[in-house]
């Protein structure tokens, strides 16, 4: 998403309402119930500033007659926290979330401790106004309660120093080399002649005058919780309503750098992959390509060169003269540009420089300047991280092009997927719900993993205004209101409530559902229509800006549309899990609602749904809803959408506005609607014409894109196992699934799928103009088998059908 009308709202209500380490976590052995009765206090430092960017420090010794067989501790920051034992990285946190639901993270510290002294130590940071836009913050502090008793226990804030790291600083807003919105937070420094390199070392602690003993946060907020679910807190004044993380710790293993592919001296083209030395005084630079885009941690060290400055860029592509990104494989004379950080050494041997925050790069540049000193660059290596998914679905067409679409689009959905979905890696995080409901879908069909999506359903319920609609994009610390996006919500609960086992996730939103509805309501005109919503009225990105737009009365087809839309999928759900009195109302709202629209936006004469109601302009996106909701008439849907297939994303053929990647999800679901999915195949050509251009990941929109990696372009993955193998649940919990393929062209295709209850196999093999198919259904799963009209029953173990 783009911040346009991003709303700059501090509402007192936006705060009320509001990885993977080297250890096997606790929290990822059994899940944590909620902790209550907290026995730690947040800790700080005693003089330094509560809410204004700084580093800090925490350490505490630890002293052990033998290794016990578990060590388990609770642990949370605002803004993060990374926690080493005995200088080894043990994880990080906490999840993001908002005030009213603060993470801790669970880990067991007992693989890292040895007989005698040990040192807990933990690097906690908070970024101030530079922080992320996902970012919610109170004030710095830190918190660590040990399950261990007496002597052993390690619980803040007893015995605990802090020291403020002056060598690490954020960049402000003056890390991106070019103008463009960047809510990701700051580029860092490091300034190794003021960085404490023995902090977390017994060595450090004999620092004079750096180490103090850590103090109670105290503040001056206009709120306090005293609630249980709250820790410690001396003073009563606590912001922070303390949840599990319900997910588990973030992937962290090594990836590439990739390797240089341009450098001014050739001596320098053998790093990464062996040391080489810059001479002194001079300016270099070296361009790295790792082939594919990635979300981690690079590691940076070096030594000696005094009063060298490197400035490191982290590009997606690379740019030409005029701007434009191109092929990404092109690198010629074409330049990195974006976010960077900066690294000072200062002589010392085996200097480093990791940021605290992950970076997301394809192209990374080193813009070296040294002194009167060689500065030696001894290795970069990186930590990949992200949501830890498997890939467990597969799908095997034959087609390379089909092979290369599956692995971007798997690529572009990890990368988006972390502790939030994100929209972008690289220029947000955020997320949003129109690219959430997509992500969702995907992972329920990729992996069968649902705790990420879990969380956004929960997230987004909690980010309701009192007025009953949901944030657009959760958690963010800006508010922003799009008011359709509430509307795809309602959508995202029922998905899951179809795909998943567990009614109870889908019941325990139909409250927010209810006043998402009953909001809508408010706006619901005489003929049907809704009339103009406030806030930013947000459907889809156009050629010419965006949709919807409205008539001289302020009513939009688009927008009602996606009403009448979230008017099914809620009574769906009160008929299934809620109030069967509210579904009837909804239905008799829906029976209204169409037909208004089909009165006033269907021109039979021109074949297309109007955007409004005076019939001045159409859209894909209006007659792909249109389609998907019946509004155009049953004899005429395959015909309007042969017309909707011929228009590629970007152009405008006959003045219809194109859809954007990311409509041409609902684009595939009215293909589906209208029995043309064999059709789907045909659909996907505006992907097909990326490949040539080597993307690794899927661009937000077409032509000169902002964002080369957008997971709501990914759905295609999704496409492949829903549309082309044909694998759906075919009733609430995946109790029952149907199985219709629609393989175009392609002459066969293996897939496998994640059920909860197993694997579902499918194998087809045409015969003429029929079909061999061998499905194999996990456990007690039943269901049908659909092709060419016709239906034969599906059971448990291997079904062998010839279908004709």
């Amino acid at each position: 998403m783009r911040p346009v009308f991003t709303l700059f709202v501090a509402g007192l209500f936006s705060l009320v309402l509001q990885a993977q380490s080297n250890l096997q976590p606790a929290s990822a052995m059994q899940p944590d119930p909620p902790h209550r009765d907290w026995t730690a206090g947040w800790i700080s430092h005693p003089t330094a500033p509560l809410r204004d960017p700084v580093v800090l420090h925490f350490r505490r010794a630890l002293t052990l007659d033998a290794v016990p067989a578990s060590y388990v501790v609770r642990v949370s920051a605002d803004n993060r926290f990374i926690l080493y034992v005995n200088g080894k990285r043990v994880g990080d946190g906490p999840a993001r979330g908002d005030l009213a639901h603060w993470r801790y993270e669970k880990f067991d510290l007992a693989p890292l401790l040895r007989p005698g002294e040990n040192f807990i130590t933990a690097t906690v940071w908070n970024f101030g106004v530079y922080a992320p836009v996902a970012q919610f913050s109170d004030r710095t502090a830190f918190l660590l309660e040990s399950e261990a008793a007496g002597a052993n226990s390690i619980s803040t804030p007893k015995d605990w120093m802090v020291e403020v790291e002056e060598g690490h600083t954020p960049l402000g807003r003056n890390a991106v080399s070019f103008q463009a919105y960047m809510a990701t937070g700051p580029g860092e420094q490091i300034d190794a002649a003021h960085y404490d390199w023995n902090w977390s070392t017994p060595a450090g602690s004999g620092a004079a005058g750096a180490w103090v003993p850590a103090a109670t946060p105290l503040r001056d907020s206009i709120y306090s919780h005293v609630n249980r679910g709250h820790s410690a807190d001396t003073t009563g004044d606590n912001a922070w309503g303390l949840v599990p993380d319900r997910l588990p710790h973030m992937e962290y293993s090594p990836t590439s750098t990739g390797q240089t592919v341009r450098t001014e001296l050739p001596a320098l083209k053998a790093f990464p992959a062996a040391p080489v030395t810059v001479p002194a005084s001079s300016h270099v630079r070296l361009l790295l390509d790792r082939k594919t885009l990635t979300t981690s941690y690079p590691l940076l060290t070096v030594s000696g060169g005094k009063d060298s400055q490197i400035r490191i860029t982290y590009s997606e592509a690379l740019y030409d003269k005029n701007g434009h990104k191109g092929d990404r494989d092109e690198v010629g004379d074409r330049t990195a540009r974006g976010f960077a950080d900066n690294f000072l050494p200062d002589g010392g041997a085996h200097r480093y420089f990791q940021p605290l925050w992950w970076r997301t790069w394809r192209y990374m540049e080193l813009d070296i300047h040294t002194g009167a000193e060689p500065l030696q660059l001894e290795s970069l290596t990186a930590s990949f991280t992200a949501y830890p998914f498997e890939e467990r679905a597969t799908f095997q067409s034959g087609d390379p092009e089909l092979d290369k679409i599956w692995e971007i689009s798997w690529r572009t959905a990890r990368l988006d997927a972390h502790e939030t979905y994100m929209d972008t890696p690289y220029y947000e995080q955020l997320q949003y719900v129109g690219d959430t409901r997509v992500q969702a879908l995907i992972s329920y069909a990729v992996t069968g993993d649902d705790r990420l999506a879990l969380q956004a359903l929960s997230a987004f319920n909690q980010s309701r205004i009192p007025d009953g609609i949901t944030h657009s994009r959760y958690p963010s610390s800006l508010t922003q209101l799009i008011p359709t996006f509430s509307l795809l919500w309602v959508g995202m609960v029922r998905d899951n409530w179809l795909y998943r086992p567990d009614p109870e996730p889908a019941r325990a939103s139909l409250g927010g559902t209810r006043t998402v509805m009953d909001w809508f309501a408010g706006y619901e005109q005489p003929d049907g229509l809704l009339h103009e919503l406030p806030w930013w009225s947000f459907v889809d990105w156009v050629p010419t800006g965006e949709i919807p737009t409205y008539d001289a009365k302020g009513e939009s087809c688009v927008t009602t549309l996606q009403y009448l839309g979230a008017l099914e999928d809620a009574a769906a759900l009160e008929n299934g899990l809620g109030d069967p009195l509210r579904a009837t109302r909804y239905e008799a709202r829906a029976a209204h609602v169409r037909t208004g629209l089909q009165s006033k936006c269907w021109s039979a004469s021109r074949g297309l749904v109007a955007d409004t109601p005076d019939l001045k302009g159409s859209s894909q996106q209006a007659n792909i809803l249109g389609v998907l909701y019946d509004i155009v008439p049953k004899d005429r849907q395959q015909e309007v959408l042969h017309r909707m297939l011929a228009i590629d994303p970007g152009s405008t053929p006959d003045g219809i506005l194109s859809a954007s990647y990311y409509f041409r999800f609902y684009l595939a679901r009215a293909l589906e609607h209208a029995g043309m999915a064999d059709e789907y195949l045909n659909s996907i050509g505006p992907w097909r014409k990326l490949l040539p251009l080597h993307f690794s990941t899927w661009p937000e929109v077409p032509g000169d894109t902002r964002s080369d990696s957008h997971a709501w372009t990914s759905h295609p993955i999704y496409d492949l196992l829903t549309l082309v193998a044909g694998i759906e649940p075919a009733s609430p919990g995946f109790a029952t699934v149907r199985i219709a393929p629609n393989l175009g062209t392609l002459p066969a295709l293996t897939a496998t799928y994640p059920h909860p209850q197993g694997t579902i196999k499918v194998e087809y093999h045409r015969a003429g103009s029929g079909l061999n198919a061998s499905i194999t259904l996990p456990g007690t799963l039943t269901g049908n088998f659909v092709f060419h009209g016709k239906v034969w029953p599906l059971n448990p173990g291997v079904n062998q059908i010839q279908a004709q």
